[in-house]
């Protein structure tokens, strides 16, 4: 009886933490806002989305025919030229 009562304690305990400890994807863009925000600032079209851990690297195809890849922040959406 004190093993199921154990059991049942540490498993509501680890059931009731909030994901990743208290980090939760609200906290960070998305890639398609990450994208919108990338093309708001350079206009082109998307090439292509790399996630590198605290920031997306977005490759656009500007309209003037070159290719360039932008940083955008995960946290505060900053973006600038890679």
């Amino acid at each position: 009886m004190r093993l199921f009562t154990l059991v049942a304690v540490i498993g509501l305990s680890i059931w009731s933490l909030p994901p990743a400890f208290g980090k939760t994807d609200s906290d960070t863009l998305t890639k398609k806002e990450a994208v919108e925000l990338a093309l708001k600032e350079y206009s082109g079209k998307t090439l292509k989305i790399t996630d590198q851990g605290s920031y997306y690297i977005i490759r656009i195809l500007g309209s003037n025919g070159r290719v360039l890849d932008v940083q955008v922040d995960k946290k505060t959406g900053a973006v600038r030229k890679d």
